[in-house]
């Protein structure tokens, strides 16, 4: 019986592209090993630096006692007991004003760029009364004394506070850290010299914050009504939290942003006044587990209460990314790398049947070898140029190998530049698709669909019966092939 070269060829490309995607996962698996490498360095400027800010305030707090006594019977003898109960007062202001800009400050560990930033916020509560301040008697008779008010600052990240000014109408404080209310204690306050006269007049608390973070800044509404503005030299923001900016704009040299927000669109206000914690992340974001104030905070403090986790306050959010991630894009260039072979491979065979060459399987192999290169290529270089760059050149170098080894392969080197030129039109179409991330599926399949209609058209009169029956050396060899 006489073993029919053509399937013993096919089995061995089979199994030469199931080694190629063996190798192609050994290289996502190093793209995916150099990404954590990557967020380790993130990790490591937030613990050295600061990690994402979120601030929360000017608020002010009092600590309120009420004494009171009672009669007890103790045998034939009654007795008065003094009591005492203690509580804290919150206020948060009527109308808060923030007006920040953030500079941005890269930090590298290695070959890694981490997006850190100096703000400098200008915050303004304003009171219409201090109502909210005043004690509530709970015993008829009982005494009643409170401290002078506190204005407090959260933000979920101290270490970032590089300067604190606070102004009480118009008159400066002392600062002190911490903010002394248990759900947030990280931040600052200032302690007023004395109670207000008139709980009915108005207030103003002036605040000047210089901060340090990494990546993302959020600021939680904790007013009837809110204002803010926002600008920095970052071109690339990602407006998230719970709250879009109602203006923006975004141009090559930095953006500008505004939002107002009314009491009535959040339950900001609630969370403050309920102790609901200040997170790094909150709405629609996904906070992070080494937040240094997330959601696993949130749920320590719910906890230690006994209560379910009730999320975190919501904030306005801006996040400073890079637009390019040349780990993810090169981890999903990687996913159409077998994709890129079997149609290398096609039409290596549709070339070798057609013109009735013989390509010997270690040939597929070399030329399967050189397109997954690219993909290792294209991490390697992207760590130190653009990506667009290292696309290009990965892209190129690995053109002009194909073409040059096509020559030889395909016999002639009108054969090779045509191949090599199938090759550049492949990786344009990826980089093209890498582009279009929404529209990538689409464009993909519309490609798909024309490779195989041209294939279809192409072997519409090909005898595959007359292909698999042929015996073995009866197809001509191919012409020999010059040495230059």
């Amino acid at each position: 019986m006489k073993i029919n070269h053509l399937l013993v060829k096919a089995v061995a490309v089979v199994a030469i592209v199931m080694l190629l995607g063996t190798a192609l996962s050994q290289i996502n698996t190093l793209a995916a090993e150099r990404q954590g490498r990557f967020r380790e360095a993130v990790a490591s400027v937030e613990q050295s630096l600061a990690g994402r800010q979120a601030v929360l305030g000017p608020a002010l707090i009092t600590s309120c006692t009420e004494e009171w006594t009672t009669e007890v019977q103790e045998g034939k003898v009654r007795k008065t007991v003094p009591e005492k109960r203690e509580f804290t007062l919150i206020s948060a202001p009527r109308q808060l004003s923030v007006k920040a800009s953030a500079a941005m400050e890269p930090r590298y560990r290695g070959l890694f760029k981490v997006n850190t930033y100096a703000a400098h916020a200008s915050l303004t509560g304003q009171w219409s009364s201090l109502n909210a301040l005043r004690p509530q008697r709970e015993h008829t008779g009982s005494k009643l004394n409170c401290a002078a008010p506190t204005v407090l600052v959260a933000v979920s990240d101290a270490r970032g506070i590089r300067q604190a000014q606070v102004k009480v109408n118009g008159d400066a404080l002392s600062v002190v850290s911490g903010t002394q209310h248990p759900s947030y204690p990280r931040g600052f306050h200032a302690d007023m010299a004395r109670a207000p006269a008139d709980l009915d007049a108005p207030l103003t608390v002036d605040v000047m914050l210089d901060l340090a973070g990494t990546a993302q800044l959020s600021v939680a509404p904790v007013a009837d009504d809110t204002q803010m503005s926002l600008s920095s030299d970052w071109p690339h923001p990602s407006f998230g939290g719970s709250f879009l900016p109602a203006t923006r704009q975004v141009r090559d040299n930095g953006f500008e942003a505004s939002w107002r927000l009314s009491s009535l669109a959040t339950t900001a206000v609630a969370d403050f006044l309920h102790g609901v914690p200040l997170c790094a992340s909150s709405g629609n974001d996904s906070a992070d587990d080494d937040a240094p104030y997330s959601r696993a905070a949130a749920a320590a403090v719910a906890a230690r209460d006994g209560k379910q986790p009730a999320g975190c306050t919501e904030t306005f959010s801006v996040a400073f990314i890079d637009p390019v991630n040349p780990y993810s894009l090169s981890d999903r260039a990687i996913k159409y790398g077998l994709l890129f072979i079997g149609l290398t491979f096609l039409a290596v065979g549709m070339v070798e049947v057609m013109r009735r060459l013989r390509v010997h399987p270690i040939q597929y192999l070399l030329v399967g070898s050189a397109i997954s290169i690219f993909f290792l290529l294209l991490l390697s270089l992207s760590e130190h140029l653009s990506f667009d760059v290292s696309y290009a050149v990965a892209a190129s170098a690995c053109v002009l190998l194909l073409s040059f080894y096509g020559r030889y392969l395909l016999d002639g080197w009108r054969q090779g530049l045509a191949f090599g030129a199938g090759i550049g039109l492949l990786y344009g179409a990826l980089y093209a698709l890498l582009q279009m991330e929404q529209t990538a599926l689409v464009i993909g399949s519309v490609l798909l669909f024309a490779v195989l209609a041209g294939v279809m058209v192409l072997t519409r009169r090909v005898d595959w019966y007359g292909l698999l029956q042929t015996p073995a050396g009866s197809a001509p060899p191919a012409a020999p092939q010059s040495a230059a």
